[in-house]
C-alpha cells in the first residue's frame, strides 16, 4: 500500500512489472488513476509474459510525474533511502543506487568525553546496548548513543522490524517527549539510536507501529535503560556542553563558501546589470495583499514610547514573486505602528534550500525579519527609497542565488 499510495501522489499513470524467484512468468499491471476513479474500477488486468525461473525483480515506472525532486529534496531522498535500508547495506545484502550513484549509510560519530558532573574523571564512549522484554512476545534490542557533534536532523531513534526501518528515517527521528523532553533541547539534538522491535504490528503502509496500549510501557523501560547509573545517557545529554571543533567549523565553512562562489561565478555577471539598472523604490505603506499562508504569527512590542504590531507570515502562493515582502503602515490617530513581514516559501531560493526542515526555515526567517526591521528603522531615520536594497536582494536571490 505504501508504494501504491506514493505512486498515485507522484504521477497520474504508473505501472509495476515484477517477477518472483522460482516462477516462470513475469507480471505487469498498469494504473491510470483518473480512469480508475471515473469508472469506479475495483480490479485491473494483469499482463503476463514468459520469463526465466532464476530471474527476480520489481520495476516501478511513473509516467509524466507531477513534480520531479530537485535541490535539497534529492539529498533528503538519499538520506531516507540509506536510513531505511541501513541494516541490509551494512550486511552487504543490498546494493542501493540513486541515478547510478552507490549509496552507503554513515553512522553518526559517538561522543567520547568524561561525565559532565565529573569532568576530571575518565573519558567514556557514550554508547550503550539496549535490550528489554515487555512480555507477551514483545521485546526490543539495539543501541543508543550521543552524537558528536549535535545534529538535529539525525537525532532521534530509528525503529526497525525484520531489518527494515519502519519509523524514524532521515530528519524524522522517533522522539517521544517522555524520552527527549522539549523540542530543541540538548537531549533532543544529541540522543540517537537504533531499536529493533519484535512482536509489534505495523500499519498497512508499513510507516509506523501499531502500539495499542504498549507504547507507554515500552518508553518507560527504554528510559530506565537510557539513564542507568552505569552510563547515564540522558543526564550526559542534558549537561554536556562543547563548542564545535575548530577544524570542523573550518571544513564546513570551506564547503559552503566553495559551493556559493561557484554559483555566483556563473550567475552574477548576467544578473547584476539587470538589477543595478532598476530605479530606486520606497517601502510600501499599504497593507500587503491577501495571499494563501502556511503560518502566521503576531507580536506586540513597545519601541521608544510607540506600540509596534509586527505580523509575520509564511506564504506558499507561487504568484508572490518576492522572497521578502514588507509593509510599513502609517500609524493613524496615535494608534499602533503596523509592520507586516511576509516570506515566500514558493520562491525558488526557498524551494532550493528550505522546503520542509524547520531547522532550515527558521534561520532564513530570522534573517528576513532582521532585514525588514532594519529597513523600517532606516526609513524612520530619514533614509529615502529604503526598499531599494530589499528589492535588489529579492531579484538577486531569484536570478542568481537560487541554484543549489
Amino acid at each position: 500500500m505504501g508504494m501504491k499510495s506514493a505512486a498515485c501522489w507522484f504521477a497520474p499513470r504508473w505501472s509495476v512489472r515484477t517477477k518472483a524467484l522460482g516462477e516462470m512468468v513475469e507480471r505487469t499491471i498498469r494504473f491510470d488513476v483518473a480512469t480508475i476513479v471515473r469508472d469506479q474500477l475495483e480490479e485491473l488486468e494483469i499482463g503476463e509474459a514468459a520469463a526465466q525461473e532464476s530471474a527476480h525483480f520489481t520495476e516501478v515506472v511513473l509516467e509524466e510525474p507531477y513534480h520531479l525532486p530537485v535541490g535539497r529534496t534529492v539529498a533528503k531522498i538519499k538520506d531516507h533511502l540509506t536510513d531505511i535500508y541501513r541494516v541490509y547495506l551494512r550486511d552487504r545484502l543490498l546494493e542501493l543506487r540513486f541515478n547510478g550513484e552507490p549509496l552507503e549509510y554513515i553512522a553518526p560519530r559517538i561522543l567520547t568525553a568524561p561525565f559532565a558532573r565529573e569532568l576530571s574523571g575518565p573519558t567514556r564512549e557514550w554508547r550503550r546496548e539496549i535490550q528489554f522484554d515487555l512480555g507477551g512476545g514483545l521485546s526490543a534490542h539495539g543501541y543508543a548513543g550521543l552524537m558528536d557533534p549535535m545534529n538535529t536532523a539525525r537525532s532521534g531513534f530509528a525503529l526497525f522490524r525484520r531489518g527494515r526501518l519502519i519509523e524514524g528515517s532521515g530528519d524524522e527521528g522517533y522522539r517521544p517527549a517522555l524520552i527527549f523532553g522539549q523540542a530543541g533541547s540538548f537531549r533532543w539534538r544529541r540522543l540517537f539510536g537504533e531499536l529493533h522491535l519484535e512482536g509489534f504490528e505495523v500499519s498497512h503502509t508499513k510507516d509506523g507501529f501499531r502500539w495499542d496500549e504498549n507504547e507507554r510501557p515500552f518508553l518507560e523501560l527504554l528510559k530506565d535503560e537510557l539513564d542507568d547509573e552505569s552510563l547515564p545517557l540522558l543526564r550526559q545529554a542534558d549537561l554536556y556542553r562543547v563548542q564545535a571543533a575548530r577544524n570542523e567549523v573550518a571544513e564546513a565553512a570551506q564547503r559552503a563558501i566553495t559551493r556559493a562562489v561557484e554559483v555566483m561565478q556563473t550567475t552574477l555577471p548576467e544578473a547584476l546589470p539587470r538589477v543595478a539598472d532598476e530605479p530606486p523604490v520606497e517601502t510600501d505603506t499599504a497593507p500587503l495583499a491577501l495571499r494563501p499562508t502556511l503560518a502566521t504569527r503576531e507580536l506586540t512590542i513597545n519601541f521608544r514610547g510607540q506600540t509596534w504590531i509586527i505580523r509575520i507570515e509564511l506564504s506558499n502562493d507561487p504568484a508572490q514573486g518576492e522572497w521578502l515582502s514588507v509593509s510599513d503602515q502609517v500609524a493613524v490617530n496615535g494608534g499602533p505602528q503596523v509592520i507586516e513581514i511576509r516570506l515566500s516559501m514558493a520562491h525558488p531560493f526557498m524551494v532550493s534550500f528550505a522546503q520542509f526542515d524547520p531547522d532550515d526555515i527558521e534561520p532564513l526567517l530570522r534573517v528576513a525579519a532582521g532585514l525588514a526591521l532594519a529597513e523600517k528603522l532606516a526609513r524612520g531615520a530619514g533614509v529615502r527609497m529604503a526598499k531599494t536594497v530589499r528589492r535588489n536582494l529579492n531579484e538577486l536571490l531569484r536570478e542568481a542565488l537560487s541554484r543549489p
